[in-house]
């Protein structure tokens, strides 16, 4: 058993590569500066010690390997301590690649968006079907209770990730897994902070093609462009493209225009159909692809379609978290323009003519750099009113994108204030949606609270 410690060990990939350390019988420890819900009751439930903040004496002198999560970078007092004390340091996604996926036949979930849904769906299309699947998925899956476990079977579904790998390795993530099974989701610009162009992403989606054998399958969606110019610029594996145009190999066809019902098609042949809790049409693709993957390793896809009507999803993607005075309060990770829209546009279609108020938190680095600041306004459009957090630190014009929503707009310097303005701006039969990719100060909870207590 060695003792290791996690830096970063409160993000969602490094929780779980914090949980499968420990369930291969290794001493975990570890630390992180922002620690919250869900990854830190997880952890909690672990047994796993955590300590807040990093410090020059965060890693144990006796600590047998530490673990370098991607958020850390030079300057870090716990990080130049490592580095000062020559301490054997790894990235998660190494770590992963050398002690759980030897052996196993790895299924990666990758593209811009809908990859923690698609790669929960897949898993558990898998376990369905008696696979066992070991995973790693970016939260928590409510049908799973955990974010990773090893599992018994030959498969081993991770989501793959384009951002870099550590300050020490600027691959992406996803190419140290080198799977059997490779989803591509979609592609659009994301991650500002580390990729200058469109361009950059699809020569690191490229770098993973170039990985997946011939042997292999390659899961594409059909009807996006830039994928499609990663695969013109080499291909070595078989591909089956998806989505809703009958000429792809798997296409879906819409039985609700909500999404929670859809017939899937392979080869222009009905598969079957599913219902499901989900919505959207971006669900509807995530679904199709897991389908495919799943198929692509010799699932009977008749045999597992019925499960996905029990199908939970993950913790916080459109999550209900509870009604109170007629109001639904949801608290929901999106935080790209385009995942905003999609998921505001599945809401729309279930509630039809309810109001929808959006309370957003833009805390990405993409968002912190203005990379997506003219499309922002344009992706709520199907909200009725939106409650910006404007932190001090956020460097675009908040003033501009709130004049921009079609709907009524404010932005606020707190959640304080936040909390307050929902207060007055939330009634009966509405749907309030928190919008954010960090903790949001517990915001969620506290406005639900806040409706309970009158």
């Amino acid at each position: 058993m060695s003792k290791i410690h996690i830096l970063g060990i409160a993000g969602t990939f490094m929780g779980g590569v914090a949980a499968l350390a420990r369930e291969l019988g290794h001493a975990v420890h570890g630390s992180d500066q922002a620690i919250y819900p869900p990854m830190s009751t997880q952890l909690e439930q672990l047994g796993i010690a955590l300590d807040p903040g990093y410090r020059a004496d965060s890693v144990a002198a006796d600590c047998d390997e530490v673990i370098v999560g991607n958020a850390l970078s030079r300057g870090n007092p716990a990080v130049e301590a490592v580095l000062d004390a020559g301490q054997r340091y790894i990235s998660g996604a190494q770590w992963l690649s050398e002690q759980v996926l030897p052996g196993r036949d790895t299924l990666a979930v990758a593209g811009t968006h809908g990859k923690t849904t698609t790669t929960t769906i897949l898993t558990w299309l898998l376990q369905a079907a008696g696979r066992e699947p070991g995973f790693l998925i970016g939260g928590v899956a409510e049908d799973f209770g955990v974010s990773a476990r090893l599992g018994s079977g030959r498969e081993f579904v991770v989501e793959a990730d384009e951002y870099d790998t550590a300050f020490f390795d600027k691959r992406s993530k996803f190419v140290h897994y080198r799977p059997l099974v490779a989803i591509l989701n979609n592609l659009e610009y994301d991650h500002a902070d580390i990729f200058p162009d469109v361009a950059a992403i699809q020569r690191q989606f490229h770098h993973l093609v170039r990985t997946v054998p011939a042997r292999g399958r390659l899961i594409v969606n059909g009807e996006d462009a830039y994928l499609s110019q990663v695969l013109a610029m080499g291909c070595w594996t078989p591909v089956e493209r998806f989505g809703f145009d009958p000429s792809l190999e798997w296409h879906a066809e819409l039985v609700n225009a909500d999404g929670s019902a859809f017939v899937v098609h392979y080869r222009g042949k009905r598969v079957g159909e599913v219902r499901w809790p989900l919505l959207g049409r971006h669900n509807v693709l995530n679904g199709l692809a897991a389908l495919a993957a799943a198929h692509a390793v010799g699932v009977e896809l008749g045999t597992v379609i019925p499960a996905l009507a029990r199908f939970r999803s993950v913790k916080r993607r459109l999550e209900v978290i509870g009604q109170a005075q007629d109001i639904t309060v949801y608290d929901d990770f999106a935080h790209h323009p385009t995942a905003i829209h999609t998921t505001l546009e599945g809401l729309r279609a279930k509630v039809g003519a309810a109001r929808i108020v959006v309370a957003m938190e833009p805390r990405s680095n993409s968002m912190r750099l203005g990379a997506h600041a003219q499309a922002l306004a344009p992706s709520l459009d199907l909200a009725d009113a939106v409650v910006f957090l404007h932190r001090p630190e956020l460097a675009w014009d908040a003033a501009g994108v709130v004049a921009a929503v079609r709907g009524q707009a404010h932005a606020v310097p707190d959640t304080d204030a936040l909390l307050a303005r929902l207060g007055e701006i939330a009634a009966p039969g509405d749907h309030v949606v928190f919008m954010s990719n960090g903790g949001f100060d517990g915001a969620p909870r506290r406005f639900l609270a806040q409706l309970q207590q009158g």
